[in-house]
């Protein structure tokens, strides 16, 4: 296991060196996401201004003032609690944000399943978990709201934030086909065996 630190944007080569157990910390752009951004970018057409290609994108919809812009709030909007949502209910756009956008990393929490780890193996990318709770910390590694698009969906808007020592973060899910969820799952499924054979009951 090694640790990492990256300044986004990122390149194949950095990631595909990422293996499930590596921690990572990150500097420079973070962009946030959720169902409804992505519903709009893939299922209604829509497209956004933003560059992603390199970057990382975090499954979240912040909890945001608003403040009349300056230097510190370009955007006229403050961050208060900036918290990571379950990943699973986005699996179908890990492919289209990889193919379309060039995403690199996904951050968030509970994991991905198969065909987000088919799009990583495919495209060179790499899911960094977070544990849930720890929206209070996250917002700390956050300097900025740089910019949002989309801002319509507001919170799920498509945001730009400016971070800094944003980690360390557990390499989940590897381009290697390594999991951290599925062996967590399959692990669990031996042991569910193993104690029903104990007690005689046949697994379903």
């Amino acid at each position: 296991m090694a640790h990492h630190a990256f300044t986004t944007p990122v390149t194949e080569r950095q990631v595909r060196d990422l293996a499930v157990g590596d921690t990572v910390t990150l500097d420079g752009t973070l962009f946030g996401i959720r169902d409804a951004t992505q519903i709009h970018l893939f299922d209604r057409g829509r497209t956004t201004r933003f560059d992603l290609r390199g970057h990382a994108v975090i499954h979240t919809a912040p909890n945001v003032r608003k403040v009349p812009p300056s230097a510190a709030h370009p955007t006229g909007y403050a961050p208060v609690c900036i918290g990571t949502t379950t990943s699973a209910r986005m699996e179908r756009f890990t492919g289209p944000l990889m193919r379309q956008y060039g995403v690199r990393l996904v951050i968030g929490k509970g994991g991905l399943g198969a065909a987000s780890l088919d799009a990583f193996r495919a495209h060179g990318g790499a899911y960094l978990a977070i544990i849930g709770g720890t929206a209070a910390l996250e917002t700390t590694w956050i300097e900025a709201i740089e910019d949002v698009d989309l801002d319509d969906l507001n919170p799920e808007s498509l945001w730009r934030f400016r971070i800094r020592g944003f980690g360390p973060l557990l390499v989940g899910m590897d381009s290697r086909g390594g999991s951290l969820y599925r062996d967590v799952d399959a692990a669990a499924r031996a042991k569910r065996a193993e104690v029903l054979a104990s007690l005689g009951v046949k697994a379903s």
